[in-house]
C-alpha cells in the first residue's frame, strides 16, 4: 500500500508515462521554472516583511517627534 491506496508500482508506471510524453529535457525545464518561481515568491515575502518592519519603525520615530513638539 502506497499513498492513499496507490502502490509504488502504479506511481512508477505513471512516472514512466509522464517521461515518455514530455521527455526529460522538458521536465527539467519545468522543474527549473517551478524552482525559480518558488525562490522569487520567498524573496518577495521576505522583502515585504523587511519593508513592513522599516515602515513601522519610521512611523514610531515620526510619532515620537510629534509628541516631543507638543510638549514644547
Amino acid at each position: 500500500m502506497g499513498f492513499g491506496g496507490i502502490s509504488i508500482w502504479s506511481l512508477l508506471l505513471i512516472l514512466a508515462i509522464v517521461i515518455l510524453l514530455f521527455g526529460t529535457k522538458k521536465l527539467r525545464n519545468v522543474g527549473g521554472d517551478l524552482g525559480g518561481a518558488i525562490r522569487s515568491f520567498k524573496k518577495s515575502v521576505k522583502d515585504e516583511e523587511v519593508g513592513k518592519d522599516e515602515t513601522e519603525s519610521e512611523s514610531q520615530i515620526i510619532e515620537g517627534k510629534v509628541k516631543e513638539e507638543d510638549k514644547v
